[in-house]
């Protein structure tokens, strides 16, 4: 229980730092909505969840994103006090319901719902909607669930609000002559760093959040050419790109790491948009998102996989040469025996003794700096296992235009860990599908070799893996991706468990004509 604990809450972080990550480049609220509902299905695994926004005008509650609901529950409005989602938006308060059969008032959402959790999306100290799940099993939620769900649901509201404001900010911009109360109004509530400049490059607003960045106030900033207030923005090519936008009228986006007026490294990202009045682009608006403590946590979580890795990789090292210490020690006790012993013999030999057992200490060292988690084996149906998967990943993939067709041959149980050989299948679908990108093809396929073993493929209609790559795939550390994108241990942690499992990990592929990786698992 603590170990799916610690994955969810590993997993709820990783939603929160792939959502903030994004509110500085993805500001259309439909595509926020859609990334938020699927966080939430790789956190809580949910098999439904809908978000309404309340329509303060009419003061009711209209779906603005949901998957798992029938379309007539998503085309019905809610009003503000009726059902559970109606009372969680009038009360500001989570609502977790057991069983839906001994609640009055319940506004039907999925057919035969017996259990059902919604939080408020609070933005600025106001209601502003509802995230909702339900389920079919009763007491199908618990306590731990409505706090996770409470986290995702504050920055999903953050999420909604910046789409919002965002949305103001890019109608306003196409009346230059509003700019100034719209910056009054708006740029100084958001909690990015938004400053516009106009056509020779003068700053025209400059919001708090860029004088917490700059260190420079509004007074000071507002009507300044911004080159002579950072003459390092272009060194950093932020000016010319700004230069750019005022050209061409098309957006730029750029992430940098910029020495702030503290002297410290600050990683950004910024974009930069054209301010339109018609068809005339008369200035630019610069939106920074300082993403430094999200880099931070990034690298602190590669930086922990690789000192995990490590760790094994230590114990595997010190394994090996605990052997050959054992044979030098008992040779060392063998020839002290002997006589005559001269003394500078003797004195060679506790030498060597005494060198043996500090190498002694310093393995065991190393060995204690790794305590993997031994494999919890069960009996299961792989074919089940692989339909998992499918559940897991279908959203993603379909999201991204690329199709996975299901190839499943009966099998015999298989005794595994069926946690582990998920991670496995995930890793290479994952890995797939980032490699036929848009439109490609992901095969999943089982069949039984023999009387004692069964295989699993993962194929794509990829551009393949050329010889050299193929040949270090499987190394630890090594990757293809860019900085930062892979730890390079993926594949390498695959072929360990699969090798826990007696089993093979192999790959076939030429340039192409796609990849495929067989793994091979005996029987039972």
């Amino acid at each position: 229980m603590a170990d799916r604990s610690e994955e969810k809450q590993e997993k709820l972080l990783k939603a929160l730092i792939d959502i903030g990550q994004e509110l500085a480049s993805t500001f259309e609220l439909k595509e926020l909505l859609n990334r938020i509902l699927k966080a939430s299905r790789e956190v809580f695994h949910f098999e439904n969840a809908i978000i309404r926004l309340l329509d303060p005008s009419k003061d009711v509650l209209v779906t603005a994103a949901a998957y798992g609901y029938p379309e007539d529950a998503t085309r019905r409005e809610i009003i503000v006090g009726e059902g559970v989602m109606g009372r969680v938006v009038q009360s500001a308060s989570a609502i977790l319901i057991a069983d839906l059969s001994e609640h009055s008032g319940y506004v039907v959402g999925i057919s035969g719902a017996r259990s059902e959790l919604a939080v408020p999306l609070i933005a600025r100290d106001r209601v502003i909607g509802v995230f909702n799940v339900e389920s079919l099993r009763p007491c199908a939620f618990n306590e731990e669930d409505l706090e996770y769900l409470m986290i995702l649901g504050r920055q999903a509201a953050t999420a909604i609000e910046n789409a919002r404001l965002y949305e103001g900010l890019h109608k306003v911009s196409r009346q230059y002559r509003d700019i100034h109360q719209f910056n009054a109004n708006i740029l100084r509530s958001v909690n990015l760093g938004i400053y516009t400049v106009d056509a020779d490059m003068r700053i025209t607003s400059w919001n708090s959040t860029m004088e917490d960045f700059s260190g420079i106030g509004e007074t000071e900033a507002v009507g300044r050419p911004l080159l002579t207030l950072f003459p390092t923005l272009q060194d950093e090519g932020i000016a010319y790109r700004i230069k750019r936008v005022l050209k061409h009228g098309t957006a730029e986006r750029v992430r940098l790491a910029h020495r702030d007026f503290r002297g410290e490294i600050r990683f950004q990202k910024r974009r930069i948009s054209p301010l339109k009045d018609g068809q005339k682009t008369t200035g630019a608006v610069v939106i920074v998102e300082d993403i430094t403590e999200f880099k931070k946590l990034l690298d602190q979580t590669i930086q922990s996989e690789k000192l995990a890795e490590l760790g094994r990789l230590s114990a595997g090292i010190a394994h090996e040469i605990n052997n050959p210490l054992a044979v030098i020690s008992y040779a060392c006790q063998l020839l002290s025996r002997e006589e005559p012993v001269e003394p500078f013999q003797r004195e060679l030999l506790e030498r060597i003794e005494n060198e043996v057992e500090r190498l002694a200490t310093l393995t065991g060292g190393l060995l204690s700096f790794s305590k993997a988690r031994e494999c919890v084996l069960r009996e299961v149906d792989l074919n089940e296992v692989m339909r998992e998967v499918v559940r897991l990943v279908q959203y993603e993939l379909t999201r991204k235009g690329i199709a996975l067709k299901e190839d499943f041959s009966r099998l015999p149980l298989v005794r595994v860990d069926p946690n582990k050989i998920k991670q496995v299948i995930i890793n290479l679908v994952i890995n797939a599908s980032q490699a036929v990108g848009r439109n490609g093809r992901v095969e999943l396929a089982s069949r039984r070799l023999d009387a004692e073993r069964v295989e699993i493929a993962v194929s794509d209609n990829g551009p393949g893996i050329p010889a050299d790559v193929a040949e270090r795939i499987f190394e630890p550390f090594f990757t293809t991706k860019k900085e930062g994108e892979g730890t390079g241990l993926g594949l390498y942690i695959c072929r360990n468990i699969i090798n826990d499992h007696q089993g093979r990990l192999t790959l076939a592929s030429r340039p192409g004509q796609g990849a495929i990786f067989r793994i091979e698992l005996p029987v039972s």
